[in-house]
């Protein structure tokens, strides 16, 4: 039942990050380490509103986590796992 249990959590971490705006916070959270919502909003050239949603469904999954300065949040991701499976995507055939 145990095998069981981490293929559901498997498919649920995919389904959380199988957004293309997504992938693109991971991979600038990847390369940054940890970012405030402006940073990411501006550099993807999206809708402030529309990325925080993206972060805190994310984080709710548990995917990202937040650090706070201030009035500042900052986003990171919970472990680079998730970046390197993305990375995998990347070097695969399937994208060939």
């Amino acid at each position: 039942m145990e095998e069981e249990k981490k293929i559901e959590k498997a498919a649920y971490v995919l389904k959380a990050v199988a957004h293309p705006l997504r992938i693109k916070i991971i991979l600038m959270l990847q390369e940054n380490s940890e970012l405030n919502v402006s940073a990411i909003y501006k550099n993807l050239n999206a809708e402030q509103s529309l990325i925080s949603h993206h972060l805190i469904n994310m984080r709710d999954k548990g995917i990202l986590e937040i650090r706070r300065s201030g009035k500042n949040i900052y986003y990171f991701l919970v472990d680079n796992a998730v970046a390197e499976i993305i990375d995998c995507i990347y070097k695969s055939k399937i994208l060939a």
